[in-house]
């Protein structure tokens, strides 16, 4: 029997993702990346939870894969040169 959690052996939990799922489809908004004002610094790709941001490769702008973009806006909060916009979804 385990008397604390220190006593469990060690597992490995993997965090979930949407990367098996469409979620775009219930989306009210969509994340718009404005090329002029885009550093490439890439904080949205880092902090997106759901790997929505695409940047095929390193110098490239990043763009959005909206078959899995929830349109939850943590991209456009975190980038510091205000080049993400969250535009509503059309009806």
């Amino acid at each position: 029997m385990y008397r604390t959690y220190r006593d469990l052996p060690p597992v490995q939990v993997t965090t979930g993702t949407t990367e098996g799922m469409p979620t775009g489809t219930w989306r009210t908004f969509r994340p718009v990346i404005s090329a002029e004002r885009c550093t490439r610094c890439y904080t949205c790709w880092k902090f997106c939870p759901d790997l929505s941001i695409i940047v095929r490769q390193e110098g490239d702008y990043p763009s959005v894969d909206l078959f899995h973009c929830k349109g939850c806006g943590i991209c456009a909060n975190e980038c510091r040169r205000n080049a993400i916009v969250m535009e509503r979804e059309p009806l």
